[in-house]
């Protein structure tokens, strides 16, 4: 594919801002609201009051409502067409170049919840959003004791990991541990299907994580351990053409989670890693922003992602929540939209890449609502708000969110 000429003028910056898992269900304590629609969010209102604001389809019918998903769908790449499998692009972040015959697979360090009864439960698929340096040493034991010459594990950040196994097998079915939160897993994992290799390998990682120094501390200071790897969202590494080879665009990503990196990669995007961004609601906020307008300076095009909102969501914390999309609107949005402004005419892309309801505790298929501003265009209507009712009035649905950055990029 080559670069197509009635594409991106050469003096246009782009930017895609994506507040991960903002949408969500209306909520009674909200009295029927959504948590966008009860946040104050000037910066994004103005930009759906100025902007063309609509409804887009990021899951495709049929497919998982993961994040692999949708922001491939984002970035341009239809998913039934691109997706291989969530790990594999975050190894491509990590640095972790895949032979064809391994499958990379997503290692989450995890918490269970073993009761007296003998069901075993899925207590946090986070292990207590344990810091990176902790996890690392615990990644780094699993590996001495369950790595071979067919099996490699990599720490990540966090809780989010990597095992690369050649023997493992792309039709394995696994399931993402946030979907599980306070639910039995005895049954999966106890399991003698053809997962059996797997799930032996998950249940191997008790005795090592349980006896670790890491955990003992863990436990010392009232935090949850991490008791058991989970394994999951493996694949093998996809083909894709940049967007430099479609659109002609330079440009950088920048977010705190292996996952987003990684697809920037395969789509020929700079990885610019943000000293302090965490995915959390501690995130640097201003690193990023600042890290996004520099590289607009020499680049073309910028992805910035915030996890802070999915986590809420998974977390079922209505009012962190509600903190995380306030601090994307101030913190992110709003900086982003005045710096842009020192850099000329420019067009932006805003939405969730999916729903993470309060109410599921993870993500749903459901339509987002979607803004996309030019700096050049300010038509003279009534103000609006960012949320999904006020997307959905509007009567504009975009059916494939891959259509979207045609439209963002098209001069």
């Amino acid at each position: 594919m080559v670069a197509d000429d009635h594409y991106h003028g050469e003096d246009m910056k782009y930017a895609i801002l994506i507040g991960d898992g903002m949408a969500d269900y209306p909520l009674d304590e909200l009295q029927g609201r959504t948590p966008l629609a009860a946040a104050k969010t000037p910066n994004m209102d103005f930009l759906a009051t100025h902007g063309e604001l609509g409804l887009v389809r990021t899951i495709p019918q049929g497919m998982e409502p993961g994040s692999d998903v949708a922001n491939l769908a984002i970035m341009g790449y239809d998913p039934a067409v691109y997706h291989t499998g969530r790990a594999p692009l975050e190894a491509a972040s990590m640095g972790v170049n895949l032979a064809p015959h391994e499958v990379a697979f997503r290692c989450n360090l995890v918490t269970l919840h073993h009761a007296a009864d003998g069901d075993i439960f899925m207590e946090d698929y986070s292990s207590g959003h344990i810091s990176s340096g902790e996890a690392r040493e615990l990644i780094i034991s699993i590996n001495q004791n369950m790595g071979n010459g067919s099996r490699r594990f990599y720490p990540g950040v966090s809780y989010r990991h990597l095992l690369v196994w050649q023997g493992g097998q792309e039709d394995w079915r696994t399931y993402p541990p946030h979907d599980l939160s306070g639910q039995s897993v005895r049954e999966y994992l106890t399991g003698q299907g053809k997962e059996k290799p797997l799930l032996d390998l998950i249940r191997s990682s008790w005795p090592i994580l349980a006896q670790h120094p890491v955990n003992q501390v863990r436990r010392e200071r009232g935090q949850k351990p991490a008791t058991s790897i989970w394994l999951w969202g493996q694949g093998r590494a996809p083909q894709m053409p940049t967007l430099q080879e479609r659109f002609g665009l330079t440009g950088a990503v920048i977010s705190a989670v292996d996952l987003m990196r990684g697809i920037g990669i395969y789509a020929g995007l700079k990885p610019i890693l943000v000293p302090g961004a965490t995915g959390y609601l501690d995130t640097n906020y201003a690193g990023k922003v600042a890290a996004a307008l520099d590289a607009l300076e020499t680049m073309d095009f910028v992805y910035l992602h915030v996890e802070a909102p999915d986590e809420a969501g998974h977390s079922g914390e209505l009012q962190n929540k509600l903190q995380a999309i306030e601090d994307f609107d101030y913190r992110v949005v709003g900086p982003m939209l005045q710096g842009l402004q020192s850099l000329g005419p420019h067009r932006l892309l805003l939405l969730p890449d999916h729903r993470t309801p309060l109410s599921l505790k993870t993500h749903s298929p459901e339509p987002v609502p979607f803004v996309l501003y030019d700096s050049r265009r300010h038509p003279n209507r009534q103000a609006r708000r960012f949320n999904e009712f006020a997307a959905e009035h509007t009567g504009l649905f975009v059916e494939k969110a891959d259509l979207l950055i045609t439209e963002l990029v098209r001069s």
